[in-house]
């Protein structure tokens, strides 16, 4: 069995796709997944499985696509996964506080990003992550989820450091 955090894209947020916890640890229960747990209200579980990352994200986002009736998007993350992005903690030096530190997983491959389109002192791209330093605050720094989107036709998912220190620890073993 691996141990798998996976993360569901834009649910809970501002009142859309709203996706009641409970409800999803049923899912992936009913999925046959083991070890089931959620963490906040934004989209985090816990999970064992006997599939690969790929699958397990797709098996995920089919089952709530019948239940919901929507496109919810998912990546499933190993442990091994998580600490890498722990390990490579660009920002390290100046980001002192995990609640305004964010990663961003991205839904697919960037071509070669313009460096001068973003703040390097902030934000650095890193493997498959953009690492996000807001010393002011999520809600007063540069929404960056939007800017890939429109600019690198590419989907995200954030969570502060706190919530990916948080994951690490719960990821069955």
């Amino acid at each position: 069995m691996t141990g798998y955090a996976v993360l569901l894209r834009g649910i809970n947020v501002g009142g859309n796709k709203k996706v009641a916890m409970a409800d999803l640890r049923e899912l992936l229960a009913d999925l046959g997944y083991t070890q089931v747990k959620t963490l906040l209200q934004s989209g985090n579980a816990v999970l064992a499985a006997d599939e690969e990352p790929a699958r397990v994200a797709a098996r995920v986002e089919e089952a709530l696509a019948e239940r919901y009736g929507t496109e919810i998007r998912v990546l499933a993350l190993t442990l091994g996964d998580l600490e890498a992005v722990e390990a490579a903690h660009p920002l390290r030096e100046v980001a002192d506080n995990g609640s305004r530190m964010v990663v961003l997983w991205l839904f697919g491959p960037v071509g070669t990003p313009s460096p001068a389109s973003l703040d390097e002192e902030r934000i650095v791209v890193g493997d498959g992550v953009i690492y996000q330093w807001c010393p002011e605050g999520i809600s007063n720094s540069p929404d960056v989820a939007a800017f890939v989107r429109k600019e690198w036709k590419i989907a995200t998912t954030g969570r502060n450091w706190n919530t990916l220190e948080k994951l690490i620890g719960a990821i069955p073993r």
